[in-house]
């Protein structure tokens, strides 16, 4: 009883970021094949899995880039589609699958043209 008590007094007190990073990383861990974001590195190609914490248009001269930020709940990742608008079901929220190969821009992750998976939305 004390143990359940225990439980539920440190979830009270712990923030709401953390139980999502954990309840995130925990997803990534169960599946096969995925890597943490957190230990991925230059050049290396990776699929990861992760929740879309914003999507945003950014044109440029020459070229429209949509950019979304994959976040698994130990880093996240950039991932940037160049010639790209929109794409349909790419929305904040929605947890999403992707493989590529990881960069870096400006000291952040990046995955340019991105294979993805969008996977079923949970209630």
């Amino acid at each position: 009883m004390s143990t359940s008590i225990g439980r539920w007094l440190k979830r009270l007190a712990t923030e709401d970021s953390e139980i999502e990073a954990t309840k995130l990383s925990s997803e990534v861990t169960a599946a096969v094949g995925v890597t943490h974001v957190g230990s991925c590195c230059q050049g290396e190609r990776v699929t990861i899995l992760g929740r879309l914490r914003f999507v945003d248009l950014r044109p440029t001269d020459a070229l429209a880039t949509l950019v979304a930020e994959l976040w698994d709940g130990t880093d996240a990742v950039q991932l940037v589609w160049l010639g790209r608008r929109s794409i349909p079901g790419v929305e904040p929220g929605r947890t999403l699958k992707a493989r590529g190969r990881i960069a870096y821009r400006d000291g952040h992750k990046v995955m340019y043209n991105p294979d993805y998976e969008l996977l079923p939305v949970h209630a």
